[in-house]
């Protein structure tokens, strides 16, 4: 299978990534792409969340014309069928929660019943691709395909080895990167949170412990890192806006047997703000709110 020859794709899991990447996959290649998810109003809101999007981005700034937005929303096939949509597929991508006991059971079902040639996907941002492989029956087709938030905007494409991927499902998948417009880089699963993750984690982790250390507001330490460094955003409110203290929560276990529990433990501050609701993500409160509602009179 050559990069030229797709013509379907399928993307399992209609959040907020998975949904972004199925928009690329139409509106950049082209490409017939089938979004899955077990649960409705998840597809529901991520086939919504396409749509403004390509409004507010494409057609409302002369980017893209109605009829084109016509196109791609038409390109894009939703349904809860793992099976029903990777059975006759050219691409797959995994983009489910970051779990993976989860995962690797997905992968298994995608073994049966995508075609042998085709290679598996996983958007991870940090699970051992290795592992996921050896839940199929193809492990050196297995390969880490990591899109950055926001899959639009983001250049950058993680593109992950495992112990058994081959040389040609590495090149294919960053010929697919470039086809769609992004800069792959390629490492090994050895690393947790791969490249770039791996660097940004340890910066993110650094401004939580002044917050927990009362060094500085969150807005103080964001601001700092912003004119040090000539960053947009700042750890913290990148956090904030993308769920990721949810998301270190959730991935506690992984990252402990990766890392161990010196660097895998999950910091008191974020355990605290998730246990009070405070996970981020869009119209959720995260750390800003907790250091002003919580931290400031405790």
């Amino acid at each position: 299978m050559k990069v030229e020859d797709i013509r379907k794709v399928a993307v399992i899991g209609a959040g907020s990534m998975g949904s972004q990447i199925v928009e690329v996959l139409s509106r950049v290649a082209g490409y017939e792409a089938h979004m899955v998810d077990l649960n409705e109003e998840v597809l529901s809101q991520g086939m919504r969340g396409i749509d403004e999007r390509l409004e507010r981005h494409f057609v409302s700034k002369d980017r893209m014309s109605a009829e084109e937005k016509k196109a791609t929303m038409g390109r894009i096939k939703c349904g809860t069928s793992i099976a029903g949509a990777v059975k006759d597929a050219d691409f797959v991508m995994e983009a489910v929660v970051e779990n993976l006991g989860v995962k690797k059971e997905i992968f298994g079902s995608l073994h049966e019943s995508a075609p042998p040639h085709v290679v598996l996907a996983s958007n991870t941002s940090a699970l051992n691709i290795t592992e996921m492989g050896a839940a199929t029956g193809r492990p050196d087709k297995v390969v880490g395909m990591h899109f950055f938030n926001p899959v639009a905007v983001m250049a950058l494409v993680e593109v992950v080895r495992g112990a058994h991927t081959s040389d040609e499902t590495v090149d294919f998948t960053c010929e697919l990167a470039r086809h769609l417009g992004k800069e792959p880089v390629v490492c090994r699963d050895v690393s947790y949170g791969f490249l770039a993750n791996r660097v940004y984690g340890r910066m993110t982790g650094e401004a939580v412990q002044m917050v927990w250390e009362r060094v500085a507001p969150p807005a103080e330490i964001d601001r700092a890192v912003k004119l040090g460094y000539g960053l947009p955003m700042g750890p913290l409110e990148l956090a904030d806006m993308v769920a990721s203290w949810g998301l270190s929560a959730s991935s506690e276990e992984d990252r402990m047997r990766e890392l161990g529990p010196d660097g895998g433990r999950l910091h008191p501050l974020v355990r605290a703000m998730v246990r009070a609701g405070y996970t981020g993500g869009r119209g959720k409160k995260g750390i800003y709110d907790f250091y002003s509602d919580v931290l400031s009179r405790w």
